[in-house]
């Protein structure tokens, strides 16, 4: 399996971006898929998690501004980012389980693949 992310760039706080992710070599509908963002300097951030039933979980710091979605058809999992701020700046990575979460998303430990990223910066 490979994911793909891409989208990224450098915008104005306040502005919104589009982030995509391209899943090939697998049975994408099978899978669910998670988006995180590492800044340097400080750890992986879990960002948000969609299931294959299209359950979805969001960090606290990005509810009500981002919305992940996924199209089967095109094996495509996607970040709409709204309101963008400076704190948003990272390298946002993109990555598939077979886990089928509960209550919680899924462990990190518990994806397989994982994207190179794709960076985003926000200006103040």
């Amino acid at each position: 399996v490979q994911v793909a992310e891409s989208g990224g760039g450098l915008v104005q706080a306040g502005d919104s971006l589009r982030l995509s992710c391209v899943v090939s070599g697998g049975k994408f509908n099978e899978y669910g898929m998670g988006w995180f963002r590492q800044s340097p300097g400080k750890d992986r951030e879990f960002v948000a998690h969609i299931t294959r039933s299209e359950t979805i979980f969001y960090a606290e710091s990005v509810e009500g501004r981002f919305t992940i979605s996924r199209d089967n058809a095109k094996n495509t999992v996607y970040l709409q980012m709204n309101s963008l701020k400076p704190e948003d700046t990272a390298v946002y990575i993109c990555a598939s389980t077979e886990v089928i979460p509960l209550r919680s998303p899924p462990r990190d430990s518990s994806y397989d693949a994982w994207g190179q990223g794709t960076q985003v910066t926000v200006s103040s």
